[in-house]
């Protein structure tokens, strides 16, 4: 059946996500210590959103990234991945000093990925109207509405594969899957283009590389999404034009993937008509919808929209 909460003729599909959980950060000065290290602006961020935030090097790569949320008055939830959890909690202690806040991580929870779909085989009704669940809109979503829900418990309506080609068909990239974390600036994986980095507010962790390339344009590495006719190559295969290599794989579905590329050699690639490449397949590059970025040799042209 559907649901009271989904559109007329669509279900709710829901994928639980294992591989996640949440660090809580509690106490008076809880926002006053997150506002100050990582790149989300909190002053912007309301009761019912999960934004994307990254805590960086002070050289301006990510280190960690999460959703971040507000719990409550004092609080806030950092939903990151799983296996790096326990060093960003060390991290976050790091950072503390004599600030009155808690840092602990919550394995209570479990946390899943909610989105309406017209598939017939994603009628089950999903636990996440319980009132013992929080509901919070997944602002990297820009082009349809997908929600995170952390409850003691859920059933899933949808599979991995469904999760992960919702993430390639929305340009949304997360470390592990499609970045190495230490490796890569916050505009390569659009952060700067869904609320992820906050260029208003004041001096954060590695804030300074960041608003340099914002503001001389240099960013050259972006997120794409790549679909092919034929099955695609395993993530981290590079990506290439005339035999060098312009990028690499991330998220792969069967025949679609996310990648991360210089798009100035891109644009070069198809000003030249020359075959982008995975391995031996070719490819086509197409700009997530809702970002601002066009391909460009000189990436200080971008921020106008625009596909390939």
């Amino acid at each position: 059946m559907a649901l009271a909460n989904a559109s007329p003729g669509y279900f709710m599909a829901s994928a639980l996500l294992t591989d996640r959980t949440l660090v809580r950060v509690n106490g008076p000065d809880a926002e006053h210590l997150l506002q100050n290290i990582v790149t989300a602006d909190l002053d912007a961020l309301q009761a019912g959103e999960a934004k994307p935030s990254a805590l960086l090097t002070p050289q301006g790569k990510i280190l960690f990234d999460f959703l971040v949320s507000r719990d409550g008055p004092d609080g806030f939830l950092l939903d990151c991945r799983a296996d790096v959890a326990a060093d960003l909690v060390r991290r976050l202690m790091l950072y503390r000093l004599r600030a009155r806040v808690e840092i602990s991580q919550r394995n209570e929870s479990v946390i899943a990925a909610e989105w309406e779909t017209d598939s017939a085989g994603s009628q089950t009704d999903s636990s996440s109207s319980r009132a013992d669940s929080t509901r919070l809109r997944d602002l990297r979503f820009t082009a349809m509405p997908v929600w995170r829900v952390y409850a003691p418990s859920l059933d899933a309506s949808a599979t991995d594969a469904q999760w992960r080609a919702l993430r390639i068909a929305n340009g949304v990239a997360e470390s592990g899957a499609d970045y190495a974390l230490g490796d890569a600036f916050p505009h390569d994986v659009l952060l700067d283009q869904n609320g992820g980095v906050g260029f208003k507010k004041g001096c954060y962790v590695g804030q300074e590389v960041v608003s340099r390339m914002q503001h001389r344009g240099t960013a050259r590495r972006r997120v794409m999404i790549v679909s092919a006719d034929a099955p695609l190559p395993a993530s981290g295969a590079d990506v290439t034009a005339d035999g060098r290599s312009i990028g690499a794989l991330g998220t792969v579905e069967v025949d679609a993937g996310l990648a991360i590329v210089r798009i100035d050699r891109v644009k070069d690639a198809l000003d030249n008509g020359v075959p982008i490449l995975a391995a031996d397949t070719p490819l086509r590059l197409s700009i997530p919808r809702g970002a601002r970025f066009v391909l460009a040799a000189d990436a200080s042209a971008a921020d106008a929209g625009g596909h390939a």
